[in-house]
């Protein structure tokens, strides 16, 4: 029984050593059209940490010597419509795989380096090992997300569905090609926020108390 406590003492004891001091990290994978990235934006402002988006491709286009712009066509989204559409087209699958490598090495060097939240792009999957990192789903019923796409870009009810089943498909695409296979966009998620019941405020509230705690947790706090 002694051996079972001082194992089970030691093991505690070295995650604590492994937590502290290691930056507290947000990733937000997001439904389409849940406002993941306008909540993103919010948990920024309210946590005075920054939120990496489209700064991802600048700094990986830095890397790998190719212009944000080539980088930015590559992205998420085409990078799963190559992938399932277009298996032939070998360049623009070395491309996007290329994007990938350099982007995935930026993630990880952010996730080891500053307290932050990152959007997107797998950071849930690739930080997976951290143990100060956050993983959240931002998330709303389908008629929900399809109503709020619907508004704002103008669109009636049937143009929304299908903007919202397609960029869906695609970001979970994503996530089968450059996890070979092993993870969904709902694996592996420390909390889970629905846009549509709590609203982005709440969504906001919910995310930011589990930062806090995890602050606490690691020593962090100032």
């Amino acid at each position: 029984m002694g051996l079972i406590k001082h194992a089970i003492e030691a093991r505690v004891a070295a995650e604590e050593a492994e937590r502290a001091g290691q930056p507290v990290v947000i990733t937000i994978a997001r439904d389409f059209g849940a406002e993941g990235h306008e909540i993103g934006k919010m948990l920024s402002t309210r946590l005075g940490i920054p939120l990496y988006d489209n700064e991802l491709l600048v700094r990986s286009a830095s890397r790998s010597g190719d212009s944000v712009d080539k980088m930015a066509a590559y992205d998420e989204q085409m990078a799963a419509e190559f992938m399932a559409f277009l298996p032939d087209r070998v360049d623009s699958r070395t491309l996007s795989d290329r994007l990938f490598r350099n982007m995935s090495q930026v993630i990880l060097d952010l996730g080891a380096t500053q307290s932050c939240i990152i959007e997107g792009r797998l950071s849930d999957y690739l930080l997976r090992h951290n143990p100060n990192h956050i993983a959240v789903l931002v998330t709303a019923p389908f008629d929900d997300r399809v109503e709020i796409v619907r508004a704002k870009r103008g669109l009636n009810k049937k143009q929304g569905a299908k903007l919202v089943r397609e960029m869906q498909r695609a970001r979970e695409l994503f996530y089968k090609r450059y996890s070979a296979g092993k993870w969904k966009m709902s694996d592996g998620k420390d909390i889970v926020v629905n846009r549509a019941k709590l609203g982005r405020e709440g969504c906001v509230d919910v995310i930011a108390a589990a930062y806090n705690a995890k602050l606490h947790e690691a020593g962090l706090e100032e």
